[in-house]
């Protein structure tokens, strides 16, 4: 009898995969303020080698939004937030293609990384929504 209530099986239920508190847009958009603060220092250099290494590290910064983008989109999310925010598929295509090549990463101009980081504010409003929901 006691083997079976140490042993016994419990069962528990979360809106997500792992413990709250894991997943959050704040990642992306450190990233973004990133990718946005390089184009900005990029655009007031006339330094080719630090343009350059500007370059190269906007487009790391641009690979880790969309990294975090997408463990939210396919981690955090469940279909329960798609039905209640039908918006929220086409919001992440269109912030991961402006944090990818078609975007923030090929370009140099701060107005790019500005959209990017508009877009991880409105996925940032919904996620905090379903926080306070849960």
């Amino acid at each position: 009898m006691r083997l079976t209530r140490l042993f016994s099986a419990v069962e528990a239920t979360a809106h997500c995969d792992l413990p709250c508190g894991v997943y959050d847009p704040a990642q992306a958009r450190i990233e973004a303020e990133s990718v946005k603060a390089l184009q900005e220092k990029y655009q007031g250099s006339d330094d080719e080698v630090f343009k350059t290494r500007a370059l190269i590290i906007k487009e790391q910064r641009a690979d880790l939004v969309k990294h975090h983008l997408w463990v939210l989109w396919t981690d955090y999310f469940k279909p329960p937030h798609f039905e209640k925010y039908p918006q929220l598929h086409e919001l992440f295509n269109k912030a991961t293609k402006q944090a990818g090549a078609s975007g923030a990463k090929q370009s140099v101009d701060p107005a790019e990384g500005q959209k990017l980081l508009d877009y991880i504010a409105e996925i940032d409003k919904i996620f905090w929504e379903t926080k306070a929901a849960a």
